[in-house]
């Protein structure tokens, strides 16, 4: 089962990256046409896309991701997490509640497809309205 190891090691290796705030060692993870599904948003592709999404997150959220499962079918090409998000929502997100420093925690899951040892998707789901509940909107 190398290829189930090595996908389940990626995922890993891309979370440990999310959560030391390393979005350049999160993209040096994925394909040049990685496709980012952006929950209850749009599809984006391409590396300068998901570079522009993360800073755009990192100016508004601060995120700790914890207790994550990873999920891997056996030939490696497909994966899903679990795991718990812990955040502060530092700045306020157009279209969204005004930020003040609430903190929420929020399930989430994301799924992933592998190509050639890189990320090539990845869908993240969570409730909005959960969050939004959370930070008072």
């Amino acid at each position: 089962m190398p290829h189930r190891t090595s996908a389940e090691a990626l995922i890993r290796a891309y979370y440990a990256a999310f959560n030391t705030g390393d979005a350049e060692g999160m993209l040096a993870l994925m394909t040049d046409d990685v496709v980012h599904d952006i929950n209850q948003g749009g599809r984006e592709t391409g590396i300068p896309a998901f570079r522009t999404f993360m800073a755009r997150m990192n100016a508004h959220y601060k995120e700790e991701l914890r207790d994550i499962t990873v999920m891997v079918d056996a030939e490696g090409r497909r994966a899903a997490a679990e795991f718990t998000v812990h955040g502060t929502y530092l700045a306020t997100d157009e279209g969204l509640p005004e930020a003040s420093g609430q903190t929420y925690v929020l399930p989430a899951g994301a799924f992933f497809e592998v190509r050639e040892g890189r990320i090539a998707r990845v869908t993240n789901y969570y409730n909005l309205a959960d969050w939004v509940a959370q930070v008072g909107g």
